[in-house]
């Protein structure tokens, strides 16, 4: 097959755990794939993950990037017809937060300049956060689209990682902005924490938090008091969809479940009895790390468009500990 039937797309980022899971949804959808990594001068990474997917031999191109030089992104989106931006700059955890924020800025605007000189990208599917919609002062039921993060409430109710929220926040609006003053059509994707089976070789952050229970890492139980969450095919596809799709615009929540640290420990013992799951009388003292957030997160207007989610609670972490346990992290 010389090409893909549907075109090609780019996705940056394509070997982390939502991007590895789109390059999959996209061969199997029949698209040719141009993916970036981060390149390693002095070590030759395995890729294989990627390359043995159904359909990667003819239509996946793996191209080195850096989002310290966009730019360098050029020779993977040429000639393709959507963006899936999802690559997160590098950045060492003692690294000023100025220096996260403005490398994450202008890594975004720059490969939204190169689509747009592209003349052949028609839409940009980008890979935000709740993390940019759950940091008000504003008193609502839930939180949808019309909420933003609010830099200040971040900067005070953030004890740790404050670079993440901020970054993601500030680039959001940049690349919303950017598309209004270009023409240049701009989606956001913003999931909650993100859970299931992984084909990448690391576990994601997002999965070791959300088994935290069964992992014993009491360090993170107090994240995990009231859970929102989604299943990282439901992420995928609604990023396909959203790309597909005739009308849509501006930003769009995922997520499917909520759930809380005493429905989890329940669920936990109840389903896998394998684990020590501590009590529920040991984790009523757990405190949450971010004051006041018992949120709602509302996926109304993916929803309303015609998207479907199909992954439910015991999916999601069945898969996510059958890949733990594959991968020998459990």
């Amino acid at each position: 097959m010389e090409g893909g039937a549907k075109g090609k797309v780019c996705v940056t980022g394509g070997t982390g755990f939502i991007g590895s899971c789109l390059l999959k949804n996209l061969l199997n959808n029949g698209y040719s794939v141009n993916t970036t990594v981060r390149s390693h001068p002095e070590k030759k990474r395995d890729y294989s993950f990627l390359t043995n997917l159904p359909g990667a031999s003819e239509r996946l191109q793996i191209y080195d990037a850096d989002l310290d030089d966009p730019d360098s992104f050029g020779p993977a989106i040429e000639g393709c017809i959507g963006v899936f931006h999802l690559a997160n700059s590098n950045h060492e955890e003692q690294e000023p937060i100025e220096t996260v924020v403005r490398r994450t800025i202008d890594g975004t605007l720059g490969i939204l300049k190169v689509c747009l000189n592209s003349k052949t990208v028609k839409r940009v599917v980008y890979t935000s956060s709740a993390a940019c919609m759950e940091f008000t002062d504003n008193k609502v039921d839930f939180l949808d689209e019309n909420c933003w993060s609010d830099i200040d409430v971040i900067n005070e109710q953030v004890p740790f990682l404050r670079s993440y929220p901020l970054s993601k926040t500030l680039a959001e609006r940049a690349a919303l902005e950017f598309s209004q003053q270009h023409g240049l059509e701009v989606v956001t994707v913003l999931p909650t924490y993100v859970v299931g089976p992984f084909i990448c070789p690391n576990l994601p952050s997002s999965v070791r938090l959300t088994l935290a229970l069964p992992f014993g890492i009491e360090v993170l139980y107090g994240f995990l008091l009231n859970l929102n969450m989604v299943h990282v095919d439901d992420v995928a596809r609604a990023h396909i969809f959203l790309f597909e799709h005739p009308n849509v615009n501006g930003r769009y929540a995922c997520s499917s479940h909520k759930i809380t640290l005493e429905e989890l420990a329940k669920f936990f013992s109840a389903r896998y009895p394998e684990f020590q799951i501590p009590s529920l009388e040991s984790l009523k003292d757990v405190k949450s790390y971010i004051k006041g957030k018992n949120h709602v997160f509302s996926s109304k207007k993916l929803l309303d468009t015609g998207f479907k989610y199909k992954h439910g609670i015991d999916e999601i972490f069945d898969e996510a500990i059958q890949s733990c346990k594959e991968k020998g992290y459990l």
